[in-house]
This record gives structure tokens, sequence and C-alpha cells, in this order.
């Protein structure tokens, strides 16, 4: 009897042991499925995403595209963009789609939010498909061409800027660099609106002398104040952690390359170069010209107005009525160290006669000779009979107030910019500083001008002295309302800066918040063109067959 339950037993294990091998087979197969089925999945993953990094690039072919258009031609295409190509084991497809007539509207987005512009916005499309399993993929975006009224700027420098004032200085409105952007203060400078820089943010001076220890404060998303400097440690650009630190320091409304902040430059297809923009038409060998947007133009002493499309010239009517006399050596500018040829435009006197520019821009350029220093000097501009741009080739001087009463919409566009006060003196000009008092000025225009390039042995005077001044300031206020730019190192004025002809004035300088609506703008206000992407999304991704995505592989084409 226990014999037979051993052989018994002995079967049980023979069938169990089969039963475990079947187990572990089924087992086996199982797992070599899932690992097939991984494997599968993960192919299908590696060629959608191949698929959707060959879309994005189509958008960046796409917008590129659009982009070089607009900024070879200054004008958009009118033919929209498209193409195709082989990328990446897939074939994309993209395309420019026109969303209708510009728009004026503020700009929503990153630090120009807030800024009016006209707007172009376009539909970018891409479409790819992977040319191993047919993985497909359609993204498409936003893209926004905005032309921005320079002026809405508070302060705006194509190239390096530097602010450091001795004393308190408050600056309301943005602040942008297309270069680096160096902030210091004697005591406090304070700083209300967006700062940005296309280089880098730094606290100190780029040139010589010591770096002072002032406040420099800057207002974050909630309105307050928050200091460069904290516990004794200034956060700039050279922080290890500048990116994170400055937008939870100032809420992103800081920001420099190193958060991708782009120069915003004037849209000139020809040069490239803004200092064009004052420099003679030269039948057409410079279409960037404002002579071909004036009204008026004096030329080398001659005076032309444009009825229709015709020039007249008026110079014999402006001489008579002592509109414009021409005086050589008429005052010393002591920063040049040299006599000025001076043109004087009389402005109450245009007014009052009927010769203001009609369109209300006015250009002047004198070539003199060599060795001469010729320059426009605009005299009783207390007040305008209207909007007035004035645009000089060359240096320009204002005397005493201008744009005072009954403020216009009014800027000054010349190689440098000099205000004298309406206590100067032509005979006192060449004598010691002390010799020549200011008396308090108000001036309410925009101007845009040059400066000197800061060097190791020279500073330029920064933005608190870009505006130029040849008296004794000290404790006299200059009152100034409005938007100033600084697009280039001035050419024919290009004296350095110092301390020994002048004294600075008390610094009542504000920006002109009028300017914030377009209507306010002066005459032929300066662009700036930017390029935003805006509204990004994936509007397909799957594994449609050959007919429903256009892939056909003997002519490499993708439909949308």
């Amino acid at each position: 009897m226990t014999r037979a339950t051993l052989n018994n037993e002995r079967g049980v294990a023979a069938i169990i042991a089969l039963i475990m091998v079947g187990m572990l087979t089924l087992l086996g197969i199982a797992a070599l499925s899932t690992s097939d089925d991984e494997m599968t999945i993960a192919g299908n993953q590696l060629q959608e995403m191949r698929s959707f990094y060959a879309a994005e690039a189509g958008l960046e072919a796409a917008t590129a595209n659009l982009q070089n258009h607009w900024d070879s031609t200054n004008a958009p295409p009118s033919v929209m963009p498209s193409g195709i190509d082989s990328l990446n084991g897939s074939i994309v497809a993209w395309r420019v789609t026109d969303d209708g007539a510009p728009q004026q509207r503020a700009l929503s987005q990153g630090t120009l939010a807030g800024l009016n512009a006209q707007v172009k916005s376009y539909t970018v499309t891409a479409a790819s498909i992977n040319t191993l399993d047919h993985a497909t993929v359609k993204v498409s975006q936003n893209f926004e061409v905005a032309t921005i009224p320079i002026f809405q700027f508070a302060v705006f420098y194509g190239n390096d800027l530097e602010i450091a004032p001795g004393p308190d200085m408050n600056l309301v409105g943005r602040v942008h660099s297309n270069g680096n952007l160096w902030l210091q203060a004697g005591n406090s400078l304070r700083m209300e609106s967006f700062v940005t820089a296309s280089g880098e943010i730094l606290h100190g001076r780029k040139g010589p002398g010591s770096v002072a220890s002032g406040d420099v404060l800057i207002k974050d998303g909630s309105g307050n104040y928050v200091n460069m400097n904290s516990g004794g440690n200034w956060l700039d650009h050279n922080d290890s952690n500048w990116y994170e630190e400055s937008i939870n320091r100032w809420d992103g409304r800081v920001q420099d390359g190193a958060h991708g902040q782009s120069e915003l430059n004037l849209p000139l297809a020809a040069s490239g170069d803004p200092h064009d923009i004052i420099e003679r038409y030269n039948g057409g060998a410079n279409p960037e010209s404002y002579e071909r947007k004036a009204s008026v133009r004096i030329i080398n002493g001659t005076v032309e107005q444009q009825v229709g499309s015709v020039w007249i010239d008026v110079t014999a009517t402006w001489v008579a009525n002592g509109v414009i006399d021409y005086v050589p050596n008429q005052f010393t500018d002591q920063r040049e160290g040299t006599d000025v040829e001076t043109t004087n435009l009389n402005v109450r006197q245009m007014y009052d006669l009927g010769l203001a520019p009609d369109n209300g821009v006015l250009y002047f350029a004198d070539d003199a000779s060599a060795g001469e220093f010729p320059a426009l000097r605009l005299t009783n501009g207390e007040e305008l009979g209207g909007d007035l741009t004035v645009v000089s080739q060359n240096p320009l001087y204002t005397v005493g107030d201008y744009n005072s009463v009954d403020k216009k919409a009014a800027a000054l566009m010349a190689d440098a910019v000099t205000f004298l006060s309406s206590a100067w003196d032509d005979t006192q000009s060449n004598q010691n500083k002390s010799n020549r008092p200011a008396d308090e000025t108000t001036v309410n225009a925009s101007y845009l001008t040059g400066n000197v390039e800061t060097t190791h042995s020279n500073y330029n005077g920064g933005f608190e002295n870009l505006p130029r001044f040849l008296e004794v300031w000290s404790g006299v206020n200059f009152n100034w309302s409005g938007s100033a730019v600084n697009l280039w190192n001035a050419e024919q004025a290009t004296g350095n800066w110092s301390g020994s002809y002048y004294s600075p004035p008390n610094r009542n300088w504000s920006y002109d918040t009028d300017l914030d609506d377009p209507a306010n703008h002066p005459p032929a206000t300066p662009l700036v063109r930017v390029f935003q992407r805006v509204g990004w999304q994936q509007d397909y991704v799957g594994y449609a067959d050959e007919a429903a995505t256009g892939y056909v592989e003997d002519d490499i084409s993708v439909t949308f």
C-alpha cells in the first residue's frame, strides 16, 4: 500500500513540472511580446518626435523667410512665402497666410506690453510626415510684425547706454539699450518702468572713474521700488543666478540678452546705418533720408518749399523777412573747440508769415568746406504754430525756451543737440565759462541725436549729458519733457565731454506721457520694428494614411 502511494506522488510531480514549464514558456512568450510592443512603441515615439521637430523647423524656416523679406525690402511680401524640404527623415512643408490689414493696437506680451504699435499678423503652418512610418505632425503659430513709434521710450539707445547721475534722478517711462546698460548713482536713481538691454545690464560704469554706491531702484510688477543692491551685493548680469533672481526681484520688468531680449532697430532696408536718416538724399543713393519726408528744406543756404511734387525756391522771401540768416563764425562751441558757421532760423517769424512746412517736417543740411563747423540754430521757438519736426544733418542748437507755450508735438533730430539758455551771449562764448551764466529754460521736445564713444580713458558723459550744454547752470533748472533717443556716434560734433566748459543744471527732466497716445507723436516719428511669435499650437499628430496626409513619395509633397 505504501509503495503504490509513492508512485502516485512521482506522477503528480511530473505533471506539476510540465505545468511549470508551460507557464514559464507562456511568460517568456508574453515577455517577448511585451518587449516587442515596447520597442514598437518606442520606435513610434521616436518617429513622431522626429516628425515633430521637423515641423518645428518648418515654422522656423517660414518665420525666418518672412522676417528676411521685411528686413530686405522694408515692406510685406506680395506673395506669401511657402516651401518644402526634407529634414530629419521627414518631409516638411510650410506656408504663411496673411491675416488681413494691419491694426493699430497696444501690444500685450513681454517687455513691450502696453506700447502702441501698428501690427501686421500672419498665421504660419508647418506639416511634417516621417518617411519611415508616416508619423504625421502639423503645428501652427501666429507671427506679428509690429512697428512702434520710438518716442514711446523715455530713453532709447542704439548702442551702449550709461546712466550715472550724481544728484537724484527719477526716470519715468521705458529705458532700452541695443547694447550694454551700465547703471549707477551718486545718490539715487529711480526707474519706474521696464528696463531692457539686448546686451548685459550691469552695475558700475563702462569707462574710467570710480563706481558710485548710491541706490539704483527699479519698480517691480506691484509698483514697489526694489534695489539692485541687497545686503551689499549688487544683482546684475555677472551674478551666476542673474536670470532667475532678476525675474524674482522685478517680476520680469528687467531683462537683457540672458532673458532673450533682442535689439530694437529702425527698419532701414538700405545700409542699416541710422545716421542715414539725417543725411542728404543724394538723388536716391540714400533712400532713408528725412530730406524725402520734408516739405521745407534748407540746403547750403537755399530754402525750398514743396508744392505738390515741385520744389520752389523761396530763399529770397525767407531772407528778406528775417526768417533765416547765415552768420559765419557767429559763436564758439568750447566743447568742439571751434567757431560755428551758424544758420539761424527764427521759428516765430516762420509761423507768423505762414512759411512753416505743410506736413510739419523741416530738413536742414550744410555741406560746408573743410575746416568749417556748420550748424542750425533755432531762435524764438517758445510757441510753435503747429506740430513740428526739425531734422539737421549738422549739429543743432536751440536758444531759450522751446515749445514752452501751448505745447505742440515736437521733435529735434540732429548729429548732436545743444541747448542754450535765453541768457546766452555769443560774444561771451569764447570766454571762461564763469562769463556764461544760464537762465532757467524749458524745452518740450523729443530729441534724436548722437554722442561720442566711451573709451578706457574718456567717459562720454552718459545719458545725463546726452543733451549738450555750454553755460554755467549751477543751481539753475533745465526743464525738459519728451523722449530721449541716441542712435549713433556723432560724425560732426565729435568733441569729448568734460566739465571744463560748462556746469550742469538741475535736471528737471521727465518723459512726456502724452506720447503714450500715437495721436500726440511729432510728425514723421521714427519707428522701430519687432517680430513676435505668439499663439503656438499643435494641430495634429497621428499615423494617417497616405491619402489623408497628402504624402506622395514620388514627388515628395505634403498637403495641409
